[in-house]
């Protein structure tokens, strides 16, 4: 009976408040398996930034690829869900609906926008789960971590005997402070998510009899050395460039500051549409991952524009654009990153861009809220070929070194 009280009291306040009524819920997952011909497809959607009701454009996007691509799993990336306090479970609901409907399984990580209307994280995972049902996959492996979500999923090779791959999914936060409480640029995953992540990792290798297991990772904020790769350092510290800022325009994080002269030959595939904006300080996860070496490839969101990969110590670190029709992006390159694994450790990726998709399909987001015309989609898909032939003749080692 006081069970029952507590959790009608619960609900009460809840609605009172306008904060939606789910808690989090942990528990190990239901296992993934390879597909008998020794394939897995993950699909990562990123900066939905999604608002109650979700833009049609947006939702159509999303489930026509889903039915094109036919996923085992997708991941959102983070900046999933940016409604009001009040509609964020309204919001979420509509965001499950599509899994659910199709489905399809589902996980996710958080970005910086998640929590900013004031609705806790752990909050928030309780709604995925709830109105995701046995479709959502994502839970918080060690609350005691910094963060929400932070965890891990096991894919079993196509005859159930081992666990073939591993998908990491990190809470990378939302923004880094100093001492006195003034913010310094973004965050990025902390060091006690580091060592769980080591830990684990070991686990799963003893459990493969020594051998470590080929992992993909999930994440909202690029890893900082991608901004090392991309850029020349400042000849000179902040602190003397700070009377210069509107003639010396730089960027600063932890003891370092870059110019804007970009590295392009560091560029593996993809564009670079926007500086990237990796967490202020480095607490050396991808160092962890090299040092582990299960990680095959990193895969962030937040920079809405880009969608490129570098290779940083034996690790591939990419970019997925954004697939919103409602963020800040533009129609270059909106789409969704598509993972194919292989039972043996391998791995392909691409991105299936929204304005190719409509030409391709009899799509409804031509004439959906937010849409794109076909005759957009056609000049938009041209100007992305022609920036990829571009950036592929100024990697030329004599005008731009790594």
């Amino acid at each position: 009976m006081k069970k029952i009280f507590a959790m009608l009291l619960c609900a009460l306040l809840m609605f009172c408040v306008g904060v939606p009524a789910c808690a989090a819920e942990g528990g190990a997952p239901q296992p993934l398996q390879f597909r008998r011909d020794g394939t897995f497809r993950i699909l990562n959607y990123c900066d939905l930034h999604s608002s109650y009701p979700l833009t049609e454009a947006s939702t159509a996007f999303m489930e026509e690829s889903i039915a094109v691509l036919k996923p085992d799993l997708v991941v959102l990336g983070g900046d999933n869900c940016v409604s009001s306090a009040e509609d964020k479970e309204k919001c979420i609901r509509e965001i499950c609906a599509s899994f659910v409907d199709s489905g399809t399984y589902f996980t996710l990580v958080f970005g910086n926008h998640d929590d900013e209307q004031g609705v806790d994280k752990e909050t928030l995972l309780g709604c995925y789960q709830k109105y995701g049902g046995q479709y959502c996959l994502a839970y918080d492996a060690v609350p005691e971590l910094t963060g929400v979500g932070t965890h891990n999923l096991p894919i079993l090779s196509a005859d159930g005997g081992r666990t073939a791959y591993n998908v990491w999914l990190f809470d990378s936060n939302t923004y880094a402070y100093d001492e006195a409480g003034n913010k310094l640029g973004y965050d990025a995953v902390h060091p006690d998510e580091i060592k769980w992540y080591k830990s684990t990792a070991a686990a799963l290798a003893q459990q493969n009899g020594g051998r470590v297991v080929p992992a993909m990772a999930f994440q909202h904020i690029i890893v900082m050395e991608s901004y090392d790769a991309l850029f020349y350092k400042s000849p000179v510290t902040s602190d003397k460039l700070r009377g210069a800022l509107a003639i010396f325009p730089v960027n600063h994080f932890d003891g370092v500051s870059f110019t804007y002269l970009p590295k392009i030959a560091s560029l593996q595939s993809g564009l670079m549409l926007e500086k990237p904006c990796p967490g202020y300080y480095n607490y050396g996860q991808l160092d962890a991952m090299a040092e582990v070496g299960d990680v095959r490839a990193v895969y962030s969101g937040h920079d809405h524009t880009n969608d490129f990969t570098l290779h940083l110590k034996g690790v591939d670190v990419i970019n997925t654009p954004s697939c919103s029709f409602r963020a800040t992006t533009n129609n270059i390159n909106r789409g969704v990153r598509v993972v194919d694994l292989a039972e043996d450790g391998g791995y392909e990726t691409h991105v299936y861009y929204a304005a190719e998709h409509i030409l391709k399909t009899d799509s409804k987001i031509p004439q959906a809220e937010g849409g794109m015309s076909k005759a957009r989609a056609f000049f938009d898909n041209l100007a992305r070929i022609f920036l990829n032939a571009l950036v592929k003749v100024l990697k030329i080692p004599f005008f731009f070194a790594k």
